[in-house]
């Protein structure tokens, strides 16, 4: 008994490589496999279409458009009348997508009943709530026009429903002023 004995226990401390055959697949498994496999995905994830030398990649159009700023400075001359957008043309880009339809509680374009009391209550007020926002409106309607264009549209969209409004005048040059 004590023979078998001793053959459990010699057993219980190999492990489950036998044989020479055996430990080469380990090896193989457990180190080449893996590299393999990591080389693999490498090649995968980084095979996308580049661009070879020649091609439209390299124009300096393609260059500057990648290389170009996020954001641009765009200065407009606020003196510049001739440039500056009517009141029918703010309101139709702007107002139009809230008070023609009337969303969000907008009192619509040419409703007497809606705009009687806002326009009593003077062209100031009115010209104020489009900059500064009112309600559910945000400032300037969340447009990006200038006060004078602003105004120009509170004059299309109050005389559309009922109000006598004169157009504004634009305010004079600073510079000239200081003169």
């Amino acid at each position: 008994m004590s023979a078998s004995h001793d053959h459990d226990h010699d057993d219980a401390h190999t492990g489950p490589i036998k044989t020479p055959k055996q430990l080469a697949w380990a090896v193989l498994f457990a180190f080449v496999v893996p590299i393999i496999v990591i080389i693999m995905l490498a090649n995968y994830v980084s095979t996308a279409a580049k661009p070879a030398a020649g091609t439209a990649a390299f124009d300096a159009q393609a260059v500057a458009a990648r290389i170009a700023r996020v954001g641009q400075v765009e200065v407009k001359d606020v003196n510049d009348v001739a440039t500056m957008k009517t009141g029918e043309q703010v309101y139709q880009a702007q107002c139009a997508a809230c008070h023609a339809t009337g969303a969000a509680g907008a009192p619509k374009l040419g409703d007497a009943a809606a705009w009687g009391p806002r326009i009593k209550s003077g062209f100031d007020n009115l010209v104020h709530s489009a900059l500064k926002g009112k309600g559910s409106m945000g400032p300037q309607g969340g447009g990006d026009f200038s006060d004078f264009e602003i105004a120009r549209a509170v004059v299309y969209v109050s005389n559309s429903s009922g109000a006598n409004f004169a157009e504004p005048k634009m305010a004079a040059p600073a510079a000239s002023a200081a003169q």
